[in-house]
């Protein structure tokens, strides 16, 4: 049988603590790499004074877990530099905080020449390899250029960003170009998997063929969408757990009989926690009538701290809170609850289970799992509200949640009134929908379905499939409704 190989920029070793103290892909990455005795491999997180390729290997719960150290120079450049002050910003429409630098495109691509080169030593013949994010775009080049000829997937869980954003980009096309490297590209959205359809008809002049396969550059790929999911049956047996039961209680004991509003994000600028906040504090000057009947308690672990941007959101957001409480706060009640640390997944399972509300409003995102825990994490005889920003991922699946501009305060604080005040049995069945969805396309459906797609490159090689398909005209693709809103043409 075929190994697995998957390729991220940090390694998550399988927990030894228990499910609930590790995310839900990690989970599903390892119960694939144990399957297919597969190999983990990806940056150490640590720096050393000069890159030796020497890899550290270790099995941790049947799981083979291989890392290797970077340069200081390394990780200024790829990981702080193009990766999280260049590609994500650009890929979350935030054009304006997109770094353009020479050495943060040099550094990217070393860091991926130096992983193709300890990996391609560690491949088989028959292995499969499956690379993730926007850290490693590049990876199937260079793996190509070591004589690699194995089948190659590439899943990107970010947004594809729209044309007319891209290519504001140095060297986009060559960036687009490595991505036909690969046998499969995988994309969280059919919406996103238009917007890299749309590049490629406008900008390579290439093909989108009648089988979905794409054409451009002189090669021919896979390229289709996988939405993500959550291990919907572990998470909601975690909500079960005497750790979470703990969590719930504590909550419903300190909200005092108030209706907790909760947020669970990253600190990140494409989080929307500032409109978030400026809705919410639309929200109680619309309703004194609710003021001190319900608080927000918003959990924003810190991220990318090396980062101005992210310093920078930290610092705002804090006198936003400041601000609202100082004006709306009594004696006995403060109307924002902030927390800049994180918590374990059975905790925050007791904490979803206790809100009235899940507020989850990206301005733009991947999928965001949080949607989705916070469905699994409900009581099925009094579950809780969730509204959903139109701009995340989940938004196509999740059509039973109060979908909302998360750019407009009215219609944030809107939604607030109408998911507090909402009867049981819409509640009930909204949560039912909802959870259904959950329950089927789970992380397990997303990882088998990717697995099996790049599977059958091996038992159906592309080139035997050329000219079968006829090609279709180059079409208009629209920009998507992110693109939409900020006024970008077509």
């Amino acid at each position: 049988m075929s190994r697995l190989i998957c390729v991220s920029n940090r390694v998550t070793p399988p927990s030894t603590k228990g499910a609930g103290s590790q995310g839900g892909l990690a989970l599903a990455l390892g119960a694939a790499l144990r399957q297919y005795r597969g190999i983990w491999l990806g940056w150490s997180g640590h720096t050393t004074p000069e890159f030796t390729g020497q890899l550290t290997i270790q099995r941790t719960a049947g799981v083979t877990l291989a890392t290797v150290d970077l340069e200081e120079q390394d990780v200024q450049e790829y990981y702080n530099g193009y990766a999280n002050m260049t590609l994500w910003p650009l890929f979350h429409h935030r054009i304006d905080l997109t770094a353009y630098d020479r050495s943060f495109g040099s550094g990217y691509e070393r860091v991926n020449r130096r992983f193709a080169e300890v990996l391609a030593p560690l491949i088989e013949p028959d292995d499969l390899i499956w690379v993730h994010d926007y850290h490693l775009i590049p990876l199937a080049r260079e793996l190509r250029k070591r004589g690699v000829k194995n089948p190659i997937g590439f899943f990107l869980h970010i947004p594809w960003p729209a044309r007319q954003l891209l290519v504001t980009l140095p060297r986009h096309r060559q960036l687009v170009e490595s991505l036909f490297e690969y046998d499969l590209v995988g994309f969280h959205t059919d919406e996103w998997l238009d917007a890299f359809h749309g590049y490629v008809a406008k900008e390579a002049g290439g093909q989108v063929l009648a089988d979905g396969r794409v054409r451009a550059f002189g090669r021919t790929i896979r390229a289709r969408a996988f939405p993500i999911g959550i291990d919907a049956e572990d998470f909601a047996a975690i909500a079960g757990s005497t750790t979470a039961k703990r969590s719930w209680e504590r909550m419903i004991k300190s909200a005092q009989g108030r209706a907790m509003i909760v947020g669970v994000d990253r600190l990140d600028y494409s989080k929307g926690l500032e409109e978030r906040f400026h809705g919410y504090e639309r929200f109680l000057a619309d309703n004194p009538d609710l003021q001190k009947h319900v608080f927000l308690l918003q959990i924003a672990p810190p991220t990318r701290e090396d980062v101005e941007e992210y310093q920078e959101i930290r610092q705002r957001l804090e006198a936003l809170t400041g601000r609202i409480n100082g004006v709306f706060s009594d004696v006995d009640w403060a109307p924002i609850r902030y927390v800049n640390h994180a918590f374990r997944r059975d905790e925050l399972a007791g904490v979803y289970r206790a809100a009235r509300v899940g507020l989850v409003t990206p301005l733009r995102d991947g999928m965001n799992l949080v949607a989705k825990e916070y469905v699994a994490a409900q009581d099925p005889e009094d579950p809780g509200v969730l509204i959903l920003s139109r701009f995340a991922g989940a938004a196509r699946q999740m059509r039973e949640a109060l979908i909302v501009n998360p750019y407009s305060q009215e219609d944030l604080s809107d939604a607030l009134k109408q998911g507090l005040a909402m009867p049981l049995e819409e509640r009930v069945a909204r949560w039912r929908a909802l959870m259904g969805g959950v329950m089927r396309d789970d992380v397990v459906a997303w990882r088998n379905s990717f697995v099996d797609a790049l599977t059958a490159v091996r038992e159906a090689p592309l080139e035997e499939l050329e000219g079968l398909a006829a090609p279709v005209e180059p079409r208009s693709f629209a920009p998507d409704p992110a693109s939409a809103a900020l006024g970008l043409p077509s």
